[in-house]
């Protein structure tokens, strides 16, 4: 059995990688895009590349979007890790493939509603040959590891700040590996989870590594583990006030038994329920139960309709020559669907615009306030 990955190997990071590695475990060959194909190839090119005809592709989240999979007579899905973030093109996308893997709990219903009968939800899991390292010595009190940048994130950056100011913390404000993070939660004895603002209750993947590292995990209430069968005060610590959580924090510091009780009950959870085996093997079993049936609702599409679906990714992936190029052959099917590409490639190029312009005069200002902080920290020169 092969499995054909629309990304090339060297871009099989976190869940990518996860999923992979799980594939091959079971003695599945991933097959992968050969690097530098352009981002809308045909399909067939990359088919004739497989050792064997494919049982599955499964796009991945890369800015490849292949031309012809409406047509293909291979099932197709789509990872969707993220869809919290642009719900709305996101379901567009999804109209594209046969099945949509969702990472987080809670949006089968709405990819339904929209027209696509295949929703599974695959939560996001763990690797456990990462984690099978857990130090005698915890070193690090507190330690986060995930995005601090944006505006998706401000408490995330004050939090862990003052958490800073009492714990011994890992150097959380920078990016990891996955081996760093690996290795810093193995080392840890408790990890804080503050969510992104908009989405507070969301856990990523924070919550399966920590876990699996046998590090107590601490996080935000309400919050989706809720919904996961996760048990707070069993299997990790909730507060619903972040004044709490310094407090939280030194209680578990200073009692150690609880604090293993509760880390090794979500250890044990993790590693038994929520690895990328556990996921593959529930995808695997509902491609067997659908075998031969393909569910895209684009299958059905006029083409001009497949390809405002590929225009609008291109635009969202920053990919205006391929964008364009859709829009132009759009124009030769359908002026009603053309109107509607032209906006919508109007709105990703005003979009582009204003992140550069933000970005520029952000440089501005961080040059400027180095010239500050040069002229007040350095002496004047003597003449």
């Amino acid at each position: 059995m092969t499995i054909l990955f629309l990304c090339a190997e060297g871009d099989l990071v976190k869940e990518r990688a996860g999923y992979a590695r799980a594939f091959r475990r079971r003695g599945i060959r991933v097959a992968c895009v050969h690097p530098g194909e352009p981002l809308n190839v045909e399909l067939d090119r990359l088919l004739a590349y497989c050792p064997e005809r494919p049982s599955l592709i499964l796009h991945v989240e890369s800015p490849l979007m292949p031309r012809g999979l409406a047509k293909v007579s291979i099932p197709t899905a789509l990872m969707q890790s993220d869809p919290y973030a642009y719900t709305h093109r996101r379901l567009r996308w999804a109209m594209l493939f046969d099945y949509v893997l969702l990472l987080h709990n809670g949006f089968e219903d709405r990819f339904r509603a929209a027209g696509h009968p295949a929703p599974i939800t695959l939560l996001h899991g763990v690797d456990p040959k990462y984690f099978d390292g857990a130090a005698e010595e915890r070193t690090f009190q507190i330690s986060s590891v995930g995005r601090v940048d944006g505006a998706n994130y401000q408490t995330r950056r004050e939090v862990l700040g003052v958490l800073a100011e009492e714990f011994r913390m890992n150097e959380w404000s920078r990016e990891h590996t996955y081996e760093e993070l690996a290795d810093v939660y193995c080392k840890t004895r408790v990890v804080v989870n503050i969510g992104r603002d908009d989405y507070p209750t969301d856990v990523s993947l924070r919550f399966a590594e920590a876990m699996a590292a046998g590090a107590l995990f601490v996080t935000q209430l309400p919050s989706e583990l809720e919904n996961l069968e996760f048990v707070e005060g069993v299997h990790y610590v909730g507060f619903r006030d972040r004044a709490e959580i310094n407090s939280l924090v030194r209680r578990y510091l200073s009692d150690e038994s609880s604090r293993w009780r509760i880390a090794q009950a979500g250890r044990e959870k993790v590693l038994q329920e929520h690895t990328y085996d556990c996921r593959v093997e529930v995808l695997l079993v509902r491609l067997k139960q659908t075998e031969g049936k393909f569910f895209a609702p684009a299958r059905q599409w006029p083409e001009s309709r497949v390809r405002l679906a590929y225009l609008d990714y291109f635009s969202a992936h920053q990919a205006p020559v391929y964008a364009s190029a859709e829009l132009r052959a759009i124009a030769r099917l359908s002026l009603g669907d053309a109107t509607v590409g032209a906006g919508m490639l109007a709105r990703a190029w005003a979009l582009r615009s204003r992140e550069k312009m933000t970005g520029a005069i952000r440089s501005v200002w961080q040059s400027r306030n180095r010239v500050c902080d040069d002229t007040i920290l350095k002496p004047p020169q003597a003449n």
